[in-house]
């Protein structure tokens, strides 16, 4: 039985007359860097090649799984072969009984609202553009670097950027360009959109989290048994894109969590996933929409993170969709987590820092009990200096950092996060020159724009 979670209608936030959020570029509205990945192969009902094992200490809070890992998923049971990813409608997952790390709802405040095109003080365009895309040479490659992406180029003894530099390949193939780093994989396309993907389930790896992957096809399969007897279930593809995230439960009832299937087929080009729409109407104050951590309390910071949308959602989008278009992600507040900030050239988050995470640690957790299907995604960004891809690399790994912090020391889910870096895209302070202020992540809920409801 598949199910699809929903989110409980609710009223949306009362408004003052309104405004352009600046043409659609809110501050936290990220745009795109991304690729159009190809399409993921259906899961072959093939003989697994075997299923591994990967053992780790279970996050804060959370009992390591008892039960060892089957060398062969058996039908309806928990083992990684159970059932294909749930499909459905939505359907409201009240999920009582799951314990404080079940999923809830999805949400990232977005980084921050940017200036109207022509406005004084607008930063330059986007030098990635917003049209043209990856084609499908760029597909065929990205796949033909899926080793470097949580696997053979591991992050091990890379934990500052000139590691991460000295140890990058570049290549050509096709109709873009390959760059190859630990723990990530850079495309720039001819028309000079770079953008940047990882293994979805990596982050998982590196918590400690007890997971078991069994490759079927083009597909893999990695499932972390939950303490509570739940299972979280990630597909994702040969590039390490992620197909379909869910959570299956002690019944066999099986509830999606991320649905990132794309419609158009294998053959869709990455600006067919940058979806442009009207500026949102901005009826609540500025100060409330993109919402400075450093300034809010926990009460604001909730309300942040659980408001319905600021304008209609027309349907529901894939996370690639939501990933790449800065027009879709400005329907939804967010917060700026500005309490946070990196020295440059670094992702690493210093222990005084971490603990200023508690209180949006606490929201979110308030928000994933009311709705364990909840999808919040975490930004990365830098400031001006440096290059693209270095920016690019260096803001995909805060991102990346704060989720981890979030799951490991404050009991968050780690499969209600989602991580995505933006390099410098979108500046809080315009400049091109050292900023800490720029050096920083932004937290977005985007549940609604996954299940196309425009309701709490």
């Amino acid at each position: 039985m598949s199910r699809q979670p929903g989110q409980a209608p609710s009223q949306p936030a009362p408004g003052q007359p309104a405004t352009a959020p600046n043409a659609g570029r809110a501050p936290g509205a990220l745009s795109q860097p991304g690729t159009a990945p190809s399409q993921p192969a259906p899961a072959q009902p093939q003989q697994p090649s075997g299923l591994s094992r990967q053992p780790g200490q279970t996050a804060p809070g959370q009992a390591a799984p008892t039960q060892p890992a089957p060398t062969q998923p058996a039908p309806g049971q928990g083992a990684l072969g159970a059932g294909q990813p749930a499909t459905g409608q939505p359907a409201p997952a009240p999920n009582a009984g799951r314990a404080p790390g079940a999923p809830s709802q999805p949400g990232v405040a977005p980084g921050q609202v940017q200036p109207q095109p022509g406005a004084p003080g607008q930063p330059a365009p986007d030098r990635q553009g917003r049209r043209g895309g990856i084609g499908l040479g760029g597909a065929a490659a990205i796949g033909l670097g899926a080793a470097a992406i949580g696997g053979i180029m591991a992050t091990q003894g890379a934990n500052r950027l000139d590691d991460i530099r000295s140890r990058r390949q570049e290549t050509r193939e096709g109709d873009v360009t390959i760059i190859r780093e630990p723990g990530r994989t850079i495309i720039r396309g001819d028309d000079d959109r770079v953008i940047i993907r990882r293994d979805e389930t990596q982050r998982f790896r590196d918590l400690g989290l007890d997971t078991r992957s069994e490759r079927r096809g083009e597909e893999t399969v990695t499932v972390y048994d939950r303490p509570d007897g739940t299972q979280i279930v990630t597909v994702t593809d040969a590039e390490g894109r992620l197909i379909r995230r869910s959570r299956r439960e002690r019944d066999g009832g099986e509830f999606v969590i991320i649905d990132n299937v794309r419609r158009d087929g294998p053959q869709a080009r990455f600006a067919e996933e940058v979806v442009e729409l009207p500026p949102p109407p901005l009826r609540i104050p500025r100060e409330r929409y993109i919402v400075d951590a450093e300034r809010a309390d926990e009460r604001l910071i909730y309300e942040t993170i659980t408001a319905p949308p600021v304008a209609p959602v027309p349907r529901r989008y894939t996370l690639d969709e939501v990933r790449y278009s800065p027009d879709l992600r400005a329907h939804m507040r967010s917060v700026d987590i500005d309490t946070i900030n990196f020295d440059s050239g670094s992702w690493t988050v210093t222990p005084d820092q971490a603990g200023r995470l508690r209180v949006i640690a606490d929201a979110v957790r308030q928000a994933v009990e009311r709705a364990p299907n909840e999808v919040f995604l975490v930004e990365g960004h830098t400031d001006a200096v440096g290059s693209d891809v270095d920016n690019l690399s260096l803001s995909d790994r805060r991102a990346q950092s704060v989720a981890e912090i979030l799951t490991r020391d404050f009991g968050i889910p780690a499969e209600n996060l989602t991580t995505q870096g933006y390099g410098e895209q979108y500046l809080k302070i315009q400049t091109q020159g050292d900023s800490r202020e720029n050096r920083r992540v932004t937290l977005r809920r985007i549940t609604p724009l996954l299940t196309g409801q425009n309701q709490q």
